[in-house]
């Protein structure tokens, strides 16, 4: 039987929308002090191609933030059937633009571009989504630093960083190896000199690996896929995934989860992010911070 101090235990709640609020009104502030300074603000440019209703709201909310902060967006809507070079010279266009500090390209692209190429053709001191091949080259080798880091993986880390949880000489297991997330963020662990695992869909007995973390990556987009008995006592849990299960006791028939079984991981953890309120503000609290250190590159200059 449980004793009644295991059955009380509650892991803290890393509340992901309160420490993305603070991260917000540091950059309202630098960006103020940049426009009283050299009379520029930073500006962000989203280009969106179709018309995907997930990446409508998300480019939405983006250009939400930036107004809150007093970032400058630009925004370009294309047809589904745009060609890839016209796609191209309009990322190139954005290039060009002095005001442009910042471009992003919203994913999924429809199938007939390439999704690689594309992305190359961003600048690299633009890249504040930090997926170039330049970026997470350096992101990869010891002693180089890329100009933008991935914002989902440095919203992990910050989190981490924020609740005063220790990263260096720790244990920490990433669940999922995508280039968006799962690789990057065991890349910055590393370099936090972090020990690294990855758990993929093709490791053996993942939950003996899971349990001997000190810090739990989760981002392999599996509905509540690792148990409160996977989870070592006290150990951080970063959840980065969300998915869609169905409950008729909400209006909308479903309700959104992520990697970890929240409940019974609260019981064990030392800390854990809720979902939703964990990382998800985090990203958009990083593209910002990415979009504000590429202008004070270029401005500051």
């Amino acid at each position: 039987m449980a004793s009644a101090s295991e059955a009380e235990h509650k892991a803290a709640i890393i509340d992901g929308k309160a420490i993305a609020q603070t991260i917000r009104s540091e950059i309202a502030d630098e960006v103020r002090l940049l426009f009283d300074e050299y009379g520029k603000v930073p500006g962000l440019a989203v280009v969106i191609v179709g018309c995907r209703k997930d990446s409508q709201s998300y480019v939405s909310m983006k250009r939400k933030a930036c107004a809150e902060v007093g970032i400058k967006s630009f925004y370009t809507d294309l047809p589904e059937q745009v060609s890839e070079d016209e796609l191209i010279s309009k990322v190139h266009e954005l290039n060009a633009n002095p005001n442009v500090h910042g471009i992003l390209v919203q994913l999924p692209l429809p199938k007939h571009i390439n999704e690689e190429r594309v992305l190359t053709e961003i600048s690299i001191e633009k890249d504040v989504d930090g997926f170039h091949p330049l970026n997470i080259g350096k992101l990869a080798m010891k002693g180089r630093e890329p100009l933008f880091l991935p914002c989902t993986p440095k919203g992990c880390l910050e989190l981490l960083e924020r609740s005063g949880i220790a990263v260096k000489g720790k244990k920490a297991v990433v669940v999922g190896r995508s280039n968006i997330v799962g690789l990057p963020v065991s890349l910055l662990l590393l370099k936090a000199d972090a020990t690294v695992t990855i758990v993929h869909s093709r490791t053996s007995e993942p939950e003996t690996i899971i349990r001997e973390a000190d810090i739990i990556i989760a981002a392999a987009g599996q509905a509540m896929m690792i148990k409160g008995d996977w989870i070592k006592p006290g150990a951080a849990v970063i959840d980065v995934g969300t998915n869609v299960v169905d409950d008729l006791s909400k209006k909308s028939g479903y309700r959104l989860v992520g990697d970890v079984a929240f409940k019974e991981a609260s019981k064990v953890a030392g800390w854990i992010t809720p979902v939703p309120g964990g990382v998800g503000p985090m990203t958009v609290a990083m593209l910002l911070k990415n979009t504000l250190d590429g202008a004070k590159r270029v401005i500051q200059q």
